[in-house]
Parts: structure tokens; sequence; C-alpha cells
């Protein structure tokens, strides 16, 4: 009967010992040897003389956010930190997005005030009931900068459907107006 206990006994104590080593410090990954670990937490708010307006989510419905930046973002850079989300700071203050776990990572690019942002997957129809709230953060972010007065939405260069609050999927450039009753007071 001791025998057995015993061998049940080493068994777990080596298979303690197995497995990560236990550091003191955290190590920096090496993204030269790992190249798909991609950094999307938003880090402490830094602060400049620049700011971006982004979107997000509160109570289901879209929220302005202002952040302060060290220059002003082209719009791919703003893209990038409206798909990152909200700071720890914002989501402390109820902010979230409809944009997280979607995997979306776009491309933007600006012609004649017209921004075309390029899905290479799907963020509409993915289940999701906030598919609109998604797509309406995209649009009001993008047309606050001067330079874009409206949006369309493409896929391997083809345009998509986009769901609005109140009409069926379209095709054709939206606004910021397109989204309007989402906005609070609205």
């Amino acid at each position: 009967m001791r025998r057995p206990l015993a061998l049940v006994t080493a068994v777990c104590l080596l298979a303690a010992g197995c497995g990560v080593p236990e550091e003191d410090t955290a190590r920096e990954i090496d993204r030269s040897r790992h190249p798909r670990v991609v950094d999307t937490a938003p880090t402490a708010q830094p602060s400049g003389p620049a700011s971006e307006r982004l979107f997000l989510v509160r109570d289901g419905q879209l929220a302005s956010v202002q952040r302060r930046l060290p220059s002003e973002p082209d719009a791919q850079a703003l893209l990038a930190d409206l798909l990152r989300g909200p700071t720890d700071a914002e989501q402390q203050q109820g902010l979230g997005s409809a944009l997280i776990g979607s995997d979306a990572a776009a491309t933007v690019t600006v012609v004649d005030g017209t921004a075309t942002v390029e899905l290479p997957v799907a963020i509409e129809g993915t289940g999701r009931n906030d598919d609109v709230l998604a797509f309406g953060q995209i649009v009001c972010t993008l047309t606050g900068r001067r330079d874009i007065l409206q949006v369309v939405f493409t896929r391997q260069g083809q345009r998509i459907g986009v769901p609005r609050p109140d009409a069926p999927l379209t095709q054709q450039p939206l606004r910021a107006d397109d989204y309007a009753s989402l906005l609070p007071g609205e």
C-alpha cells in the first residue's frame, strides 16, 4: 500500500517541476521571432499639443472621447487607435467598443474627401447585435477629421453592405449623420 502512494507522490513532484520555469521579472517578447504577436492593449493616455477624437460605446450609444497626443495622427493611425479600444481610464468611465473581439485589422486610404476602409475579415454579420455600433464608431471617428467627408467599406477591393441604425445595408458612402440616432441627445 505504501509503494503506490510513494509512486503517486513521486510522479506529482516530478510533474510539478516540469513546464515553464518561474522567473522574478517579466521578459520582453522578441517580436522578430514571433511576428504574429500584436500589442493591442491600450496604454496610458499620452499628452501633447495635438488631439484625436474617437467614438467609443457607452450604454448602447456612441460616445466621443478626446485623447491628447504628441502629434496629429494620420487616418491610418487614427483607425488603429480606435481598433485598440478604450484605455483603462476610459473603461473605468464605462466606455467600451463594439469592435473588440472582431479581429478587424483594417487599412484606410483617403482620396478627395472619401476614406476607403479595406476590411480583411468580416465585422458585419458576425452574429453580434452591435454591428451598427461598430460601423458607426469607424464612420464617426474618421469623418471627425477635416480631410474626410465620407467613408466607404471594401473587402478585396469590392464595396460591401454596411448596416445603419434605421435602414437596410448600404454600399453608399456614409457620413456621421447616418449614425446620429446613436449619439446621446439625438
